[in-house]
């Protein structure tokens, strides 16, 4: 199952890059990717009522935080699974879980994550 191994890898990256960009490019430009214009513009996704509901400000230093946090994780995760190192496997896992708070996307690709990880992992 080498194409579901590569799989892992490939959204290890996808996940790890997008929390590490998004991430970053609110502590440099002061704002997470939003759209531009129309009735969703400036509005972050159903992530920000989840953590709000939490009482932790979506757009706060600890949120951009936790994305640069968690795309670290994911990319290094990534890297270790994908040259066989057992650590790799749980910091897949671990970002994963980590990232189920991330609606939709987070959500979704998180626990085909997990599931991967666990059934054939």
């Amino acid at each position: 199952m080498e194409w579901l191994h590569w799989s892992m890898v490939f959204l290890s990256g996808l996940m790890g890059g997008w929390f590490l960009f998004d991430g970053g490019r609110a502590f440099l430009v002061g704002d997470y990717v939003t759209a531009k214009s129309g009735p969703r513009a400036g509005q972050l996704g159903p992530w920000a009522k989840l953590v709000s509901l939490l009482g932790i400000e979506p757009r706060s230093t600890l949120m951009k935080a936790v994305h640069l946090g968690l795309g670290v994780v994911w990319l290094g995760g990534g890297i270790g699974f994908a040259l066989g190192f057992a650590w790799g496997w749980w910091g897949l896992l671990g970002s994963a879980i980590f990232s189920l708070w991330y609606l939709p996307f987070g959500t979704v690709l998180g626990m085909a994550q997990i599931v991967f990880l666990l059934w054939f992992g």
